[in-house]
């Protein structure tokens, strides 16, 4: 039977709110195909670029199964759905979502799964990573290097140990993690086969939706955004924070071989005290990392107010950011100047790691 799936789900826990992020596709993929293997490559997955809107009914039950919550939503036109709901209701608190799709077969509902809520601890301690170059030594420059990329496991591609290492520190010291790339959303169960197989246990990753690019109203990523990962990367890092709100302790993992430095750099100065959110993103807007277009101006614009408002209610969160170098360019990156006082100053807070 041609029915849908749920692809990705999430629902983050965190100050009485829960935020959903859930994508929903008609392909079946490794994630509910009993017949994958442990090794999935990308080129499996291709077929969640395909395009379809779906309605689901959200149901939440408390820690004794008793109903709490029940909504319908609408997804995108590319079946993705970002909904947030409250966290407690009428003094009893929502641990467990059952999900139903309720369009696509008429008057029946389809069963996608039943979810338990991924809560932020107090006090909060969250670590984000970039995936390509910085926990997989992966490469696309070359038309062979992407289909290499698209057919082998992950595991084929050297790791660095170094920022294995690191992150697993951290996880051990009770940070949360979070996964953040570049890579297209259809590499997402190479990455988590990756990420088990190697004892790094991060339900949440967040990737790029190459269905944007081929979208004209759908989707806030426009062609220049496939090799430019500026506004990608801090979205979707701010969108974190929207989610789990401002922690206690942040801690960013990437690496030196495009825009991460300044993206992280750029963050922490929105985090800082007294920071103008007017003033961080006219000093990026027309930047080469970001070119921002009118569409893109004016979720940052938006978006920087509202993680600076939240930013004031922790005053004292600290930011540590760690980008993986190479003996080539290490000093480059030591040296590099931003075009931004504040960015610049801020540079000598980055620690820069060989592997």
């Amino acid at each position: 039977m041609n029915r849908p799936y749920i692809v990705n789900f999430s629902a983050i826990a965190s100050e009485n709110q829960l935020s959903i992020r859930a994508s929903l596709s008609n392909s079946k993929t490794a994630l509910v195909d009993e017949k994958a293997t442990d090794t999935a490559s990308p080129i499996e997955s291709i077929r969640l670029f395909s395009k379809a809107n779906y309605r689901i009914k959200i149901i939440g039950l408390n820690s004794k199964k008793n109903e709490l919550f029940r909504r319908e939503y609408d997804s995108d036109n590319h079946g993705k759905f970002e909904v947030k709901i409250p966290l407690t209701i009428k003094d009893d608190q929502i641990k467990n979502l059952v999900v139903y799709e309720i369009s696509q077969l008429k008057g029946i509902e389809i069963h996608l799964g039943s979810y338990l809520s991924y809560y932020i601890k107090e006090p909060k301690k969250i670590i984000i990573s970039d995936f390509d170059k910085t926990l997989v030594d992966t490469k696309y420059s070359t038309p062979k290097e992407m289909y290499l990329s698209l057919n082998r496991p992950l595991s084929f591609f050297p790791s660095v140990d170094s920022s294995i290492i690191k992150l697993k520190s951290y996880i051990d010291k009770g940070f949360q993690p979070f996964i953040l790339s570049a890579s297209p959303h259809f590499y997402e169960n190479s990455i988590r086969d990756w990420l088990y197989q190697n004892q790094i246990f991060a339900s949440n990753i967040i990737l790029k939706d190459y269905r944007d690019f081929i979208s004209i109203f759908d989707g806030s990523l426009s062609t220049k955004d496939i090799k430019k990962q500026g506004f990608y990367k801090l979205n979707k890092l701010i969108d974190i924070l929207l989610m789990t709100k401002i922690p206690n302790e942040l801690v960013l993992i990437g690496d030196g071989f495009e825009s991460d430095p300044m993206i992280y750099l750029t963050l922490k100065n929105l985090l800082t005290k007294n920071s103008d959110p007017w003033k961080v993103w006219k000093s990026i807007k027309n930047h080469s990392m970001f070119n921002l277009n009118s569409k893109q101006d004016s979720y940052f614009i938006t978006k920087f107010y509202q993680l600076s408002e939240m930013a004031k209610k922790v005053p004292d969160g600290k930011v540590t950011i760690y980008i993986r170098a190479t003996e080539g360019n290490i000093e480059k990156l030591q040296e590099f100047k931003f075009g931004n006082e504040e960015l610049t100053e801020l540079n000598g807070s980055v620690n820069y790691y060989l592997n």
